[in-house]
């Protein structure tokens, strides 16, 4: 990573905590970041968090902390440390160590890579109206928050269809249920249907259903028509299962040819089409606590699709199987490392919005 690269890096911190309501203050042009002087702390430091405290009303080490939780997971940073008033310094990995950090990570976490305790601290009190798309939607926000470590309650405005359940929806009460201090009440209110969970699960299935339903946002109607059961690229959500079962089936070929992605030695260099999928990957836990703060299970679906076409363009490119006489190599195992973790995120993805991922499609 050069000095122009962390630069954006940070910049990108300043803009999400400013898009995710975490900081109040204006985005500047550039951010300046300038090598460690003798005898201070990691490779490379700035003043950019001292720079947004007073526009923030914040003290800089207020905003120094927004900023190093947003920066720390970013792909080539090792470590970011605040020194000072509200400096903060950034100590680099080794070429290589992020990727493979994003892979271990993976694999470690499974389909929880992702989740984290950014909402510890909320509590939180949904209510919606007696609409199969609201209590859809209701409820794939409930996994989000809790999948960042909140609490939260669902309730409903009065007893709603029997078919929910089949659509994986539980609600916790009906009725209004008095608002409290710990837990105000919060309606989620996306555009109807227009139509009953029955109709829908008779004519789409779960699957499709929960889809058709999450993928706009809530404030846009959502399209429920058959090109969601459309078995082909042109239906996104056919794309996003199909590349998780394309990625379990490339574990299978490997098992069967001998070889696994498992491997002590240093991972092949990511570039070329695999670098837009590990960076998606990368980004995969942002985007996830993005989704829970903002109430929009949509930008999982926008998450998942980005993934799924990113795998193809990897998968097309640079086959993570070898093929006729050609042996296993460093360079497929770490390929099958990458496919392997695509298919772990998009299974988590979909396992988010209450959306199965078959293994066989």
């Amino acid at each position: 990573m050069t000095p122009a690269d962390l630069s954006r890096t940070v910049l990108h911190a300043v803009r999400r905590a400013v898009d995710e309501n975490a900081l109040r203050a204006p985005v500047p042009a550039r951010v300046r970041v300038e090598r460690t002087r003798p005898g201070g702390s990691g490779d490379y430091a700035c003043a950019v968090a001292l720079q947004l405290a007073g526009d923030a009303g914040m003290p800089a080490l207020a905003v120094a902390r927004i900023l190093r939780e947003r920066v720390a997971a970013e792909p080539g940073i090792g470590r970011v440390e605040i020194t000072g008033p509200g400096f903060l310094s950034f100590t680099l990995d080794a070429p290589g160590d992020s990727d493979r950090a994003v892979l271990d990570a993976v694999r470690e976490q499974g389909s929880a890579y992702g989740h984290g305790g950014a909402l510890r601290d909320e509590v939180l009190q949904f209510h919606h109206a007696r609409e199969v798309r609201a209590a859809v939607t209701a409820d794939a926000v409930r996994r989000l928050v809790v999948s960042q470590g909140a609490r939260v309650r669902v309730s409903c405005e009065e007893a709603g269809e029997a078919e929910w359940g089949l659509l994986g929806v539980t609600v916790d009460a009906y009725g209004t249920p008095p608002a409290t201090p710990s837990a105000p009440l919060t309606p989620i209110r996306p555009v109807p249907a227009g139509a009953t969970a029955g109709e829908l699960l008779e004519r789409l299935g779960a699957d499709a259903t929960r889809w058709g339903l999450l993928r706009p946002a809530s404030h846009d109607r959502a399209p429920l028509g058959d090109e969601l059961l459309v078995q082909g690229e042109a239906n996104p959500l056919f794309r996003v299962r199909y590349a998780h079962a394309r990625a379990r089936a490339l574990t299978r070929g490997a098992a069967a040819l001998g070889f696994t992605s498992e491997s002590d030695a240093a991972p092949a260099p990511y570039e070329g089409p695999a670098r837009p999928l590990l960076d998606l990957l990368a980004d995969h836990p942002r985007v996830l606590l993005a989704a829970a703060r903002h109430r929009a299970p949509d930008r999982v679906a926008r998450q998942l699709e980005a993934v799924a076409h990113a795998f193809f363009d990897f998968h097309d490119c640079c086959s993570p199987l070898p093929s006729g006489d050609e042996k296993p190599s460093a360079a497929h195992r770490s390929r099958l490392a990458l496919a392997e973790a695509a298919g772990t995120v998009l299974a988590g993805g979909l396992s988010l919005l209450g959306i199965s991922a078959p293994a066989h499609l």
